[in-house]
This record gives structure tokens, sequence and C-alpha cells, in this order.
């Protein structure tokens, strides 16, 4: 067989070992469009908003909707149980860095119930009080989510304010409260407000923590951290180029400094691996200096934020 005889023969065969690559991979693709294919499991009206449950091959997630495109509010990964899913809930648990030991802890919003869960099982001598309006939420959080309420973590099915409320009656303290309520469109409004906060304020421990899930690219952006800012002082504002998210963590003692940071995110880092937590890299992100427009109008029960996300 002569050179150009060989060429030729040897271009055919690529050519074919070329259309078996390509029907492998669009196989490929198709088996993994099937597994990734979200599937309905639950649906239901609850007093508050539609509820659906997807699952796929990979995650089951818990979506909320009222008048916009549904939005996953909780995933878990259906391999890895432990592994938080969302960045966001991996920034929340950048409390820890704070007040790495909370005693008492209070969770506004359940959702499928990863906070909750995940802090009961890293701190097991805490108690945990979760407060959630729907009660159909904690149902599918039981059901579909494996969130159990326990002699550790209660559950009360009730408004944050008026929870609150009830608890300053009460003299209630908690070292950690996590506010992570969401209605489907936004963050209940009469949970932004100045008053709001003010109560939340009134709940903490001496060294109390408060941490909040919010979002860096909301047109309440300035408002809702003027807002922070005027009920406490010391604040640390979390952002990540991986999620719109941006968590907010307020103390009324002074803040521990990024080397005091470092030193207990050094000690979490084992602790917190099997969640996908790296909280390592956390305390270089804790920024202490404002980044929003300081003259912001403070939200109030009596300014909505409605307004705001409605104005053009």
């Amino acid at each position: 067989m002569t050179k150009g005889v060989k060429k030729l023969y040897l271009v055919k065969l690529n050519k074919t070992q070329l259309s078996i690559y390509f029907l492998l991979f669009f196989m490929l693709l198709s088996n993994i469009s099937i597994l990734a294919a979200n599937k309905i499991i639950h649906s239901e009206r609850s007093l508050y908003r539609n509820i659906l449950v997807t699952e796929n091959y990979w995650q089951r997630c818990l979506q909320f909707t009222i008048k916009k495109d549904q939005r996953s509010q909780s995933c878990t990964n259906r391999h890895h149980p432990k592994e938080m899913v969302f960045p966001y809930t991996k920034m929340m648990m950048a409390s820890l860095l704070v007040t790495p030991k909370p005693k008492r802890i209070l969770i506004i919003g359940l959702g499928g119930g990863t906070l909750p869960m995940a802090l009961a099982d890293l701190l097991p001598e805490s108690d945990i009080t979760v407060v959630e309006i729907d009660a159909a939420v904690v149902k599918v959080a039981s059901d579909y989510f494996s969130f159990n309420p326990s002699e550790q973590i209660s559950v009360v099915v009730q408004d944050a304010r008026v929870f609150g409320r009830r608890a300053l009656i009460r003299q209630e303290k908690y070292d950690l409260i996590m506010l992570d309520a969401y209605n489907g469109d936004y963050i209940p409004e009469h949970l932004l407000s100045q008053e709001y906060l003010q109560e939340c304020r009134m709940l903490l421990s001496e060294s109390g923590v408060l941490t909040a899930n919010t979002f860096s690219i909301s047109k309440l952006y300035h408002s809702e951290s003027t807002t922070y800012k005027s009920v406490f002082n010391n604040l640390l504002n979390f952002k990540s180029n991986k999620s719109a998210n941006r968590i907010l963590i307020a103390s009324i003692e002074a803040l521990p400094s990024r080397q005091q940071m470092k030193h207990n995110a050094k000690a979490l880092a084992p602790l917190l691996k099997p969640y996908g937590i790296p909280i390592q890299k956390y305390p270089y992100k804790l920024d202490p200096d404002s980044d929003w427009n300081t003259n912001a109008r403070v939200l109030t029960d009596q300014h909505s934020p409605a307004n705001l996300l409605n104005a053009d």
C-alpha cells in the first residue's frame, strides 16, 4: 500500500471514529438531560403561597411562588445529604466565626430545614427555636427533607413579628438570631423595618449575634443597609460572586478581629467540611466598611419596602 493510500485510509478511519465519538457524546448528553430533568413530586397551595417539591437524580428542591416564576428556596443533595447546595446557606454559617458556640438560637424562616438541622448537628448542646408562618412548609420539610423537630429543635407556627413581641414579654434572650424569611417574591416587608430590627436587638444576649440573608442586587440594597446600620453599629457585609444573596452579620458588642475569626475558622473547618462550607475563606470576605449610600432612607413600618421595589 502506497503512502497516499495509507493516509486516505487513516483519514477515513478517523472520520468514522469521530462519528462514533459524536454519537456517544450526544447519548451522554441525552442521559444527563434525563437525569437532570426535574419532576414534581408534591404540589399544594397553602394559605400563603404555592409550594412545589421537585426532584432529579442529584437534588430535591422546595420551591415557592406567589406572583412570578417558581424559585427554589431549599435544595438537598440526594447523594450527600449534609452538603449544603446553596451558597447563601453556607454563607449564613459565617456567623459562627463571630459566635462559635451559641447556646440559644432563633431562626426565622424554615424552608427545607437546612440551617436548623446543620446547627443541631454541629452544636448538640444548643437549644434551637424555628419560627415559620406557614404550617404547610413545616409539614413539607418533615415529609420531604428529613426535617425532624425534637427536644433540641422546636418549631413555632407563627408570624415572626408576633413571636418576637411575645418573646420580649417573656424576656427571652438568644445568642444567635438568623433571619431567613422569604415569601416567594421578597423578604416580608414587616421583617425589614427598623422597628423589627430593634425588637431583634432586644432579644439578643449581651454577646449575641444577628445574621440576615438578604440580596446584593436589590433596589433596596442601600436602604436595607442603612436600616441595619441604624440599629447595629457593629456590622459585617458578606458578599460572594457565586451568589446574588448577601449576608449581614451584626452584634451588640464589638466584632472579633479578622485574626480571631481566622482562628475560629481553623477550628471550625473540620466540622464544616461535610457541609461543603469553605469557612477558612470567609474571614477575608467579611467587610466592616460601608459600600452603600449612607444617606439612603431608613426602612420603617410606615415606609414600606414595597414602595421602593415598585418605584421606577
